[in-house]
């Protein structure tokens, strides 16, 4: 899907940002998890590696039922089926609070006027809970949410709804925030003006030079 064709001209800088939530706005890692229960990085490590992996989990962000993902991988390894029930079961165990020095921004863009919205690859089951345990996320107009879809990024079908729902005029208007460079790059082909997230500091460097700082 190529971005939509607009008769205006795509401005010199964009008015809305897009945030990605999984480690832009909120650190996830689900080896924290696994390192309580497993009691050692290496063998946490190879758990994501082996069996819980992200190839696995990212089906439920496609829109797959954490239920039915746990009993499709519990048929190939059931020695380690609590574990796989623990991904769902401890989900916010994976999390350490937000991404450090995201939340400062966030509220100084809320202040300022400018619309925040969201879009993550996550799984539908979990995104209502997400936003009570995560009040930062309530600033968000709109998040499209992955699983809600049954798209992922970086299909640009996702980017299509993101953009819809934002209301723009022109994919030009949006900057999109994301820690993945496929995704950003496949933001770019459509039309978004994009950054790669490293860290708070770069973050706000890009904003300042959008002019949303």
């Amino acid at each position: 899907m190529n971005a939509p064709l607009r008769d205006d001209v795509s401005p010199q800088r964009a008015r809305i940002i897009l945030f990605d939530l999984g480690n832009v706005v909120v650190d996830w890692k689900p080896v924290r998890l696994y390192r309580k229960i497993f009691g050692s990085d290496a063998a946490a490590e190879a758990f994501c590696n082996d069996v819980c992996t992200m190839a696995w989990h990212v089906e439920h962000d496609r829109g797959r039922t954490f239920a039915e993902g746990a009993r499709q991988l519990k048929a190939v390894y059931p020695e380690y089926a609590d574990e796989i029930d623990a991904w769902h079961g401890r989900w916010f165990e994976m999390f350490d609070g937000y991404e450090i020095g995201v939340p400062p921004l966030m509220t100084r863009l809320e202040e300022a006027g400018h619309p925040l919205y969201g879009l993550s690859n996550m799984s539908a089951e979990v995104w209502p809970e997400m936003r009570e345990r995560f009040p930062m996320l309530k600033l968000l107009r709109d998040v499209v949410i992955s699983g809600e879809e049954g798209l992922i990024k970086p299909d640009p079908a996702i980017y299509e709804i993101s953009f819809r729902r934002t209301g723009a005029s022109h994919p030009g208007d949006i900057f999109f925030i994301d820690d993945s460079l496929k995704n950003i790059e496949a933001a770019q082909t459509f039309g978004f003006r994009a950054h790669h997230f490293q860290g708070a500091d770069g973050l706000e460097k890009a904003l300042i030079e959008e002019g949303f700082l």
